[in-house]
């Protein structure tokens, strides 16, 4: 597995609106807001340099950043790491004996190809591993 580059950094919110003004004002440029239904959560991708910023915010009560923001408030969720190919870096992963939440990638925002590595192995860090 080669990690090719920081992704982006994910950050839970309460609210899109409210957040993406804040990113707003220091003078970023928002690329636009997608829903992501069967992770149930809206999200804002804000480019800066050669990664992104990306703001979540649950459309569900029982969504992961819902139950995310009501254990640890909002703010850092997880980082994403760019890889080749996300099928061979669950594999290394796990032959590395890690814990995976997704034994298979399934579909994030922007049709990325993405797997989660449980936060229990990586120090309380929740690690996606993302393909675009």
């Amino acid at each position: 597995m080669q990690v090719l580059k920081l992704d982006h950094l994910g950050i839970a919110v309460k609210n899109l609106e409210d957040a993406i003004k804040i990113y707003e004002d220091l003078g970023l440029k928002i690329q636009g807001v997608e829903e992501v239904k069967d992770q149930r959560v809206k999200v804002a991708f804000i480019p800066i340099g050669d990664t992104e910023i990306e703001l979540l915010e649950s459309t569900s009560e029982d969504g992961s950043i819902a139950k995310f923001i009501e254990k640890n408030g909002e703010g850092v969720q997880h980082l994403a790491f760019k890889v080749e190919n996300v099928e061979e870096a669950i594999s290394y992963m796990k032959e590395k004996g890690y814990r995976m939440i997704d034994e298979t990638p399934r579909y994030g925002a922007g049709k990325a190809k993405i797997a989660f590595i449980h936060p229990k192995g990586t120090k309380g860090v929740l690690i996606e591993l993302s393909q675009r």
